[in-house]
């Protein structure tokens, strides 16, 4: 089995992260700030040079306001579709 930040399944997670966070109208400066970690935290798991572990998923997808149910549910129909 392959790690899976090369997957597309992560990819596809990395793209709505990003999506994510351009719906809700924020830089990469203003979410790392909203989240108190630099500015490359952001960088490196959207350009998946870092993987985000579930905690970590869930503080983003709070400051994100975002459901991470919902999240995760619209990933698995992604993947599911392919």
């Amino acid at each position: 089995m392959s790690k899976s930040v090369f997957t597309q399944e992560y990819n596809q997670f990395r793209k709505m992260l990003i999506d994510a966070r351009k719906a809700a109208n924020l830089t990469q400066a203003e979410l790392s700030a909203k989240l108190e970690r630099p500015q490359s935290y952001v960088s490196k798991y959207e350009r998946g040079e870092r993987r985000l572990d579930l905690i970590e998923f869930l503080q983003l997808a709070q400051v994100l306001e975002i459901d991470p149910l919902t999240f995760i549910e619209n990933l698995l129909t992604y993947n599911k579709e392919r």
